[in-house]
């Protein structure tokens, strides 16, 4: 199979899945308890008459299947509600706005930064495997992938922002300052983001560094590997250029997995550090019952995890063509 039949193919299965996955969004906060008419009123004891004007409003009192059908008609037009909480909010400009910003600006960085540390250091520690070296990363890797991040962010808080003063006690940027140029405020918001990226960083990391080194130590029993060094070929040249090049194909994979966390993934850290992201806004939404931004936050992680794994299953054939068959 070419690599043209291969992406059509996978275009088909992911529009597919992507079907089923807004199916189940719509019916999973229809079977959910509770009265969405009394949560939007704040009010449980509502009037019968206000809440049957509610319910018509909304389309409540519509057969399910004619729900269904406004519910994709209204997803087609980009359009996923307003919110209960912020009233009268549209939930795509809630959503879509600065949080989302906050939100790829934190999970990119650490991501981008744990997958790079990750994979030296993998690399490297399979390469020396047996030494002081390898053990060390190990048991450092291990215990960072061990270590539940609202403790690590927690600790972080508590020494470097509590004691030491060397970094913000939360937020995005430092409220009430007024900054006096745009330089002025990204060097206020990159210091308040350096606490949050280090803890997700450090937590995301381990579980890369195990996976490459994993898969470095596989790919060096390889026969070609022998043959490289057998020929004399430079040993960074024989690490990087044969054995990891082959070796980072899982490695793909699973930061594809991850893409979930991308999202909707930091939502303890967002929560611990009070950084004004799609991962608080989901525990606001949560705590408010505020199922219309809740859906539409479920909706955004899935089209992430979709488009994150058609991409890397995109990569992987490209760096693999074994796998297209």
């Amino acid at each position: 199979m070419d690599m043209k039949e291969f992406i059509v193919r996978r275009t088909i299965q992911t529009i597919i899945i992507f079907f089923i996955m807004i199916t189940f969004n719509f019916f999973l906060f229809r079977i959910m308890p509770g009265d969405p008419t009394a949560i939007l009123i704040g009010n449980p004891n509502i009037t019968q008459e206000t809440r049957e004007r509610i319910i018509h409003e909304f389309g409540l009192d519509k057969p399910l299947w004619m729900q269904y059908i406004l519910y994709i008609r209204e997803l087609i037009r980009g359009d996923l509600g307003v919110s209960f909480y912020f009233t009268g909010e549209p939930v795509i400009k809630i959503i879509l706005g600065k949080r989302m910003i906050n939100t790829l600006v934190l999970m990119g960085s650490a991501t981008a930064l744990s997958v790079v540390i990750g994979f030296i250091t993998g690399v490297v520690s399979a390469w020396r495997r047996g030494t002081k070296l390898d053990l060390a990363g190990l048991i450092i890797s291990i215990v960072f992938f061990s270590t539940p991040s609202f403790w690590l962010g927690l600790v972080i808080l508590l020494v470097a922002g509590y004691y030491l003063h060397l970094i913000p006690l939360g937020g995005t940027v430092t409220r009430g300052l007024v900054h006096v140029n745009v330089f002025h405020y990204i060097a206020d918001y990159l210091h308040h983001l350096i606490a949050p990226m280090i803890t997700l960083t450090l937590v995301l990391y381990g579980g890369y560094y195990l996976m490459m080194r994993n898969s470095m130590l596989e790919t060096l029993t390889q026969e070609y590997i022998v043959t490289a060094k057998a020929k004399g070929l430079p040993e960074r040249r024989i690490m990087f250029k044969h054995a990891a090049r082959n070796a980072i194909l899982p490695l793909v994979s699973m930061v594809a997995i991850n893409a979930a966390l991308i999202v909707g993934g930091a939502i303890v850290t967002e929560t611990v550090f009070s950084w004004h992201g799609i991962g608080s806004l989901m525990f606001l939404a949560v705590a408010s019952k505020d199922y219309p931004v809740l859906q539409g936050i479920f909706l955004i992680i899935s089209i992430t995890v979709l488009l994150a794994n058609f991409i890397a299953d995109i990569l992987y054939a490209y760096l693999d063509p074994r796998v297209r068959y």
